[in-house]
Parts: structure tokens; C-alpha cells; sequence
């Protein structure tokens, strides 16, 4: 297969970060429709509330940082990752943010201090994702994409290196995509030995756009997670992730999605951002059901949101 990453790279990634990152727990669960328990990978529970430091920390400990800094532009939790790996490591950092960010993830980036300069620019990340590209441009600073990078991809892929170690019977990998940095990642770790499940909101539905049409395309961005999934183009190398092993893909409404976040909360007494709930609404929606003695994993991928929204008594 011809994937952008393979598993040499992420053994590589994988040790140069691993005094860095958290090596996130894996608990069972029982769900109502699945067979047998469904593990969860808690990325929730990774620093800053996302898997993206991942990433983050393989791209800028992989490259030559200069004294102007790093640059990157996020819905939130991307720009939170680089901000706390830029602070961690002693480098500057310029973060651009969409309009849409909610506010505790824009108030969480503004409290890293005077090392941090966070811009508000254009509705959607993609509009926060031009004017960052400007800038980089302008200042030659480290630039460090959320998905389109095979550093940042690496990373993100000791995900599933630590899951497949934490589950080595693991059949089916249930994965929340936007712009498909840690569903490439999956992938290029997993190969086509392991079953994966696409799941995307209908309404930001980028990677299910680009399938059907053969190759990268635009779509409408909106819905309750568009600040973490809210990709308007899935990246390129993650379409070719997907396209080289088949992935399986599924939609979620946002009413599935706000559900599995009252599930997560109620059942395991987890806060999840919408984002970070939208691989389980999958499973509790009926859009993938297991079949009897599969052993199936869902990434549970982000905790940034206000907490009051979730939490139901």
C-alpha cells in the first residue's frame, strides 16, 4: 500500500515523544446494540483535552525550530497542542483561530501568556488556515498543519500503536474524522489488518465527500462539533490513507452526537466536546453495529467544551 507514513516512522515518533505525551487508558464499556464490551481509547484525556499533542510534539521536536517560532491555525484543539508544545519546548507561537472556536478553547489558548499571540481570523478554520498560511510566509515561522503533514501524521499514528498494545485482539477501530490527521495516522499503523470506521457529522462531512467524488473536495461546514471536524477539505494524504485500505465510513446527526456526549457523561462520568463524541454516536446510533464477538475500540478524541453542557445530574 502506498501510505505517507509507515510503521518505522511511527516507532521513531513514538519514542522521540514519549516523554512528552501521556500514554492515554483504555476501559471497557458495555453500549446498548453492541454484542460484546467496546473499548475506549480515552484521548480526552491526553494534555490539553485532545490527541493533537501528538503531533504537535513530533513536528517540532523533528525539525529545526528558528527564533521567530512556530505557526499553526485551529478550530482549538490543534492550536492548544501546538501552544503547549511550543511553551513546553521554549518557543514562540502565533495561532490562528476561526471566529467559531468557542470560547473556553480561545480562552484557554490566550492564558499560555505573552509567548503565545493568538489571531481571530475569517468564520471557519479554513478562513483561520489562509490568513496563517499568509503569515507564515511573512515571517518564515515553523509551520505546523493539523493533518497535512507526515510529521504531524507520525504522530498522531502512536495512537494506535499504544491502542493496538492495549488491545492486541482489537478487530474494528471506530475513528472521528475532520481534516483526517489521526485517522491517516490509524491507518498507516494498522494497515489492512484491522477494520476501520470512518465516522464524520452530516453536516461537515469532508472525507465522505471526497469518496464519492474520487478525490478532495469543498463542502458546507456547520453542526455542533464544526470547531474540531468542521474540515472543509479533508487533506490529501489522508484521502489516500483512506482510499488504499477501503476505510468504512458513516454519518452521524448532530442529535446522535449531543446523545453520546450525555452517554459518555451519565455512564462514565467523562465530559467529551462534541468532537470527541461523534466515534461513539456511531455505535450508540445503530450507523455501525458489531457483529457478535467482534472486539471493537472507539477513540474518544477530545474534552474541550464547557463542562455544563453535558453534565445532565
Amino acid at each position: 500500500m502506498d501510505l505517507p507514513v509507515h510503521p518505522p516512522d511511527i516507532e521513531t515518533a513514538a519514542r522521540r515523544i514519549e516523554h512528552h505525551v501521556r500514554r492515554t487508558p483504555v476501559i471497557d464499556v458495555e453500549l446498548p446494540g453492541c454484542p460484546t464490551p467496546v473499548a475506549l481509547k480515552l484521548e480526552l484525556l491526553q494534555h490539553t483535552g485532545s490527541f493533537k499533542p501528538r503531533g504537535a510534539f513530533n513536528r517540532v521536536l523533528s525539525s529545526e525550530v528558528p527564533e521567530v517560532g512556530v505557526i499553526a491555525a485551529s478550530g482549538g484543539n490543534h492550536g492548544l497542542a501546538v501552544a503547549y508544545v511550543a511553551t513546553r519546548l521554549g518557543h514562540r507561537a502565533e495561532i490562528f483561530v476561526p471566529e467559531s472556536s468557542p470560547a473556553i478553547k480561545v480562552d484557554r489558548l490566550r492564558s499560555f501568556g505573552p509567548s503565545v499571540v493568538v489571531e481571530v481570523a475569517g468564520e471557519h478554520y479554513a478562513d483561520a488556515q489562509e490568513a496563517s498560511t499568509r503569515r507564515a510566509v511573512e515571517t518564515d515561522a515553523l509551520v505546523v498543519h493539523p493533518y497535512e503533514q507526515v510529521e504531524v501524521i507520525a504522530g498522531q499514528a502512536t495512537m494506535a500503536k499504544e491502542l493496538t498494545e492495549q488491545v492486541p485482539d482489537v478487530d474494528t477501530v471506530v475513528i472521528a474524522v475532520g481534516g483526517g490527521g489521526l485517522i491517516a495516522g490509524a491507518i498507516c499503523w494498522l494497515g489492512d489488518r484491522t477494520r476501520i470506521v470512518a465516522v464524520e457529522p452530516e453536516r461537515s462531512s469532508a472525507l465522505g465527500a471526497a469518496l464519492a467524488a474520487g478525490r478532495p473536495v469543498d463542502v458546507e461546514v456547520g453542526g455542533v462539533s464544526a470547531d474540531s471536524l468542521g474540515a472543509r477539505r479533508v487533506g490529501d494524504l489522508a484521502f489516500a490513507a483512506a482510499r488504499a485500505v477501503g476505510v468504512e465510513h458513516v454519518v452521524v446527526t448532530d442529535d446522535h452526537i449531543r446523545a453520546a456526549q450525555h452517554h459518555l457523561w451519565r455512564d462514565v462520568r467523562l465530559v467529551a466536546e462534541p468532537g470527541g463524541a461523534t466515534a461513539l454516536a456511531a455505535l450508540l446510533a445503530g450507523r455501525y453495529r458489531p457483529e457478535p464477538g467482534e472486539r471493537v475500540a472507539v477513540v474518544v478524541c477530545g474534552a474541550n467544551t464547557d463542562p455544563s453542557t453535558v453534565a445532565d445530574g
